[in-house]
């Protein structure tokens, strides 16, 4: 059973991690589209790509018309850590009850 309790582990791990650099990118994507970033830019392309697909269903689900700030990076942020809080966390807790 310590075999499946290491697996889980190693997910709710490596599922951490993934949501931490999720959040970083999205934090340095939103403080990039501030100033006028060269959209040719190949750091600007890879934060667009990362970050639009997690961006853009919340921007769809919250329309928000006529104000000039995107609230969809502080939503995909708190969406973001409740994951790490509930599942990644029971993750953990289930694999050291498996041991």
């Amino acid at each position: 059973m310590f075999i499946l309790a290491n697996f889980i582990g190693a997910i709710a791990t490596i599922l951490n991690m993934v949501v931490t650099i999720l959040i970083w990118l999205i934090i340095i994507s939103a403080v990039i589209s501030w100033v006028n970033p060269d959209p040719y830019n190949p750091i600007v392309q890879f934060l667009h790509r990362t970050t639009e697909p997690i961006l853009r269903p919340i921007r769809r689900l919250v329309p928000i018309r006529g104000v000039p700030i995107d609230f969809s990076p502080m939503i995909a942020i708190l969406i973001l850590i409740f994951l790490r809080f509930f599942v990644i966390k029971s993750l953990i807790e289930l694999s050291f009850r498996l041991k």
